[in-house]
């Protein structure tokens, strides 16, 4: 009766290409051992093929908004009837809250300090906005545009030209302009103050996540944010006008060069088209626009990969979500965020929330407000956008103009130190908390911006960077920091 030696059996069961290359050296190694006892094979190595170990996020992380939000893993407490989780989602960290109750209805690694992109640019906005006039005209100097980071993205600002703080804005927002965040930061007196007051600002908005190291979300050592302090920056951005105007802005005129008419002599400033490079909002091929999108932002570099913040709203319920760092490119952050807003909107009522997103310094004990919404009646606090947005001058916006207006009303509420709010909830669903009350209703439609813009003015290519004139729905090639 024959034997065969353990180690030969094993090298048997090797398969393919990479069968021949393992059993080669077994082979080998069992006529050395032949007639001795075999002695136990060592693990395999991971295969290159099986890619690098995937980050595990801390085991202990902040509890800010509750005890489960610090836990790893995915927090949800359904009820009974609630639908499940998309089961497709694979961003390390994610978010689905209610914008105006605070209530976080379901999360994943809330917490976990990632790299966080242009969704950084919420910070900057939530920071600097209510600082300059949106007329206030300012030269471009060299000097503001000498830190770009390789590969930044840009809007086409130009050195020794001028722009409104309307236009840079416009820039930060729909492109993700870095140029655009380095001219506003000098404005303000140079990026050390500009990050300075931005971690200041977190730490008052609750977001204990966060490291602030360049403004525009360019990749630097150290810098980190989490889907919970991001989901913080876009509920206290939504409280101000201006933000809730550019957030929803799907394409707009940006000043261009200027040129010299020959025949009259005269100089003119040319302009071109941009287009949001948020998908959600705008669409693109294989991607219909989210309905009810009202903004945020979007953010990819090098070592972040794709992250993304947004809001939407449908009914009476305005959600916010955040995804960070999906496991494939492309569409998928924008996919993921659909999935989860389409889960919120079905399962609001139908789980208990597993903490809360907390209300900034001042605003917690009611003494102030975190917005630049002046006083008033119905209308206090309403957008008015200036320029093309959601609603009118893009068909496939789905939506985002009547969202904008719904956001206007319900986070209005909350810029008057209100964010206490609990909305109460249908019979057989979870009893309310203590200070639970009615919920304001959305309202629906724009008097402000009723129909569709003037058509834009022919688009002149724009500058090196710039983009030039955007194609509906054709997303641009994304850039470090964008």
């Amino acid at each position: 009766m024959s034997t065969t030696h353990p180690v030969i059996i094993r090298a048997r069961r090797v398969r393919g290409a990479r069968g021949l290359v393992a059993a080669t050296p077994l082979l080998l190694l069992s006529c050395l051992l032949a007639g001795a006892p075999a002695a136990a094979a060592p693990s395999p190595s991971p295969s290159p093929a099986d890619g690098p170990a995937q980050p595990s996020p801390p085991a202990n992380m902040s509890t800010v908004g509750g005890e489960r939000l610090g836990l790893p893993g995915v927090q949800i407490a359904p009820l009974a009837g609630a639908p499940a989780l998309p089961e497709s989602t694979s961003s390390r960290a994610w978010i689905v809250a209610d914008a105006e109750t605070g209530d976080v209805l379901a999360a994943k690694n809330a917490h976990w300090p990632l790299a966080p992109a242009s969704t950084i640019k919420m910070l900057f906005a939530d920071t600097l906005l209510p600082k300059f006039d949106r007329d206030t005209v300012h030269k471009v100097t060299p000097e503001n545009l000498a830190e770009l980071g390789p590969g930044s993205s840009l809007v086409g600002v130009k050195e020794n030209l001028t722009y409104t703080v309307h236009d840079l804005w416009l820039g930060v927002f729909l492109r993700s302009g870095n140029d655009a965040v380095h001219v506003l930061s000098a404005m303000n007196g140079g990026k050390e103050k500009t990050v300075r007051e931005m971690n200041e600002h977190a730490r008052r908005l609750g977001a204990a996540d966060t490291h602030v190291v360049s403004p525009d979300g360019y990749d630097a050592p150290g810098q980190v944010s989490s889907a919970y302090d991001l989901t913080l920056f876009a509920r206290s951005g939504m409280q101000k006008p201006d933000f809730r105007e550019y957030a929803a802005t799907v394409r707009a005129q940006f000043p261009g060069l200027v040129k010299k008419d020959k025949k009259t002599g005269k100089s003119e400033r040319e302009t071109f088209e941009i287009q949001n490079t948020n998908r959600l909002l705008t669409g693109t091929p294989g991607l219909e626009p989210y309905k009810g999108l009202a903004g945020i932002k979007n953010g990819y570099t090098s070592k972040a990969g794709f992250t993304f913040t947004g809001v939407a709203e449908r009914g009476d319920r305005v959600l916010l979500v955040t995804t960070m760092h999906p496991e494939e490119g492309g569409v998928r952050v924008y996919e993921e965020a659909a999935e989860l807003l389409d889960w919120g909107f079905a399962a609001a009522d139908r789980v208990e929330p597993v903490g809360e997103l907390v209300a900034p310094r001042g605003a917690r004990d009611g003494e102030g407000k975190n917005t630049d919404d002046g006083p008033g009646g119905e209308d206090a606090g309403v957008a008015r956008p200036s320029g093309p947005t959601a609603s009118g001058a893009q068909p496939s916006s789905g939506g985002a103009g009547t969202a904008l207006t719904a956001l206007a009303a319900v986070l209005a509420v909350l810029g008057a130190g209100a964010y206490g709010m609990r909305r109460d909830r249908p019979p057989g669903a979870a009893a309310a908390r203590p200070g639970r009350g009615p919920r304001r209703p959305a309202v629906l439609g724009s008097p402000e911006n009723p129909g569709p813009a003037e058509p834009p003015r022919r688009a002149v290519d724009g500058p090196d960077g710039a983009g030039g004139p955007a194609e509906p729905g054709r997303p641009g090639s994304p850039a470090d920091g964008s």
